[in-house]
């Protein structure tokens, strides 16, 4: 006997119909996972010629129109767009008339749970905060990187299914975060994913400096390995001279710093007295052997070119680990309403997002990882 054959996308119960406002490297993305689960995108918005053509790559022939329009013509409508734009652009589409009573409307910033969707909460609309913890590039690949990626999700528990069913059929885990949680949830996507694109960066620059041909190839391996390392064993997999309390190396480090890169030592000292924090919290680094290295980075920060510091804690001194920072092993690792002008001023490209990734990132990522559209 055969078994069931799976339903198609259009003989699926309870579809929707999709809006984007914010055609940025994330909402594309996300209709069109939507669509893959048998939604249907109807309508997007974004006016730079980024967002045209990411709409138009990702969403073939869903018509570009205004934001008043797009509520005007979904169920489901995708808020993806930057934060600090977010609270206006609700405000603006609740007080213009444009939500709906039952209309699903979905923000996707890091930084907010439900609360920023008030406004049109009290316009009859279901509020829902998804955020995707991963950076979007505004390609298809996209669509793809959302099979297992994680959501930061906040919602009225009379919606918490809802929620799940949509982070789901995009291919995503949800994982739910209280509406007090959110901006430090945010904040800790931001120091994963946003920091660690500005350290590989940093870290490929002075290896080209040094002369190394293939920055990338040297790199891959080994910060693959720190990065699967610190996710199983977190500051048990601290390495590196900072961790071991080679003063003398990270002295030498930071001469060359100031010779070759001097812009980079504020990010090294601060990066190393967090590792030197961590390190010796966990036992790794010998408190006699902290004294020297934490007497080192100050005498480092306060050298030329770089702003005086406050002298080290008790962690300076092994009497007890100075309060706890989020750094890596430095040498071993990692879119307003339609206005009454009829304007979206906040239609941009973002190529710095993510969060989010965010953008979101997380942003994040955007989100964003690490976000105008974002």
């Amino acid at each position: 006997m055969n078994p069931t054959p799976p339903l198609e996308a259009q003989d699926r119960p309870a579809r929707l119909t999709v809006g984007v406002v914010g055609a940025g490297r994330v909402g594309p993305a996300l209709a069109a996972a939507l669509k893959l689960a048998g939604h249907r995108p109807v309508a997007v918005s974004g006016v730079s010629d980024a967002s045209v053509r990411r709409a138009a790559e990702l969403l073939p022939d869903v018509p570009l129109v205004t934001p008043a329009e797009v509520l005007a013509r979904a169920d489901l409508i995708l808020l993806t767009v930057p934060d600090d734009a977010l609270a206006d652009l609700v405000t603006g589409l609740a007080e213009t008339g444009a939500v709906r009573p039952g209309q699903l409307l979905v923000h996707t910033s890091g930084r907010y749970g439900t609360a920023v969707l008030d406004p049109a909460t009290r316009a009859g609309g279901l509020p829902l905060a998804l955020h995707p913890a991963m950076t979007f590039t505004g390609t298809s690949v996209d669509v793809q990187r959302l099979a297992g990626c994680s959501f930061g999700v906040t919602a009225p528990e009379e919606l918490r299914m809802a929620a799940e069913a949509l982070v789901i059929e995009m291919g995503g885990e949800p994982e739910w975060i209280a509406e007090s949680a959110r901006p430090l949830y945010h904040a800790a996507l931001a120091i994963g994913a946003n920091h660690l694109v500005t350290l590989v960066a940093q870290s490929m620059e002075l290896l080209a400096d040094a002369g190394v041909r293939a920055p990338d190839r040297m790199l891959g391996p080994l910060l693959g390995a720190a990065l699967d390392n610190a996710l199983r064993s977190g500051d048990a997999a601290l390495t590196g001279p900072v961790a071991r309390g080679d003063a003398g190396t990270v002295a030498a480090h930071v001469a060359e710093l100031r010779r070759h890169s001097p812009q980079s030592v504020a990010g090294y000292l601060a990066m190393a007295r967090t590792t030197a924090d961590r390190a010796l919290a966990h036992g790794l680094l010998k408190p006699e052997l902290a004294e020297d290295l934490l007497g080192v980075l100050a005498d480092a920060g306060n050298g030329p070119g770089t702003a005086a510091r406050p002298a080290p804690g008790p962690a300076a001194h092994g009497t007890g680990p100075a309060a706890p920072g989020t750094a890596p092993d430095t040498p071993g690792s990692p879119e307003s309403p339609d206005n009454p002008h009829g304007r979206d001023p906040h239609d941009r490209d973002p190529h710095d997002h993510d969060p989010d990734g965010p953008d979101h990132g997380p942003d994040t990522p955007d989100h964003g990882p690490e976000g105008g559209d974002r």
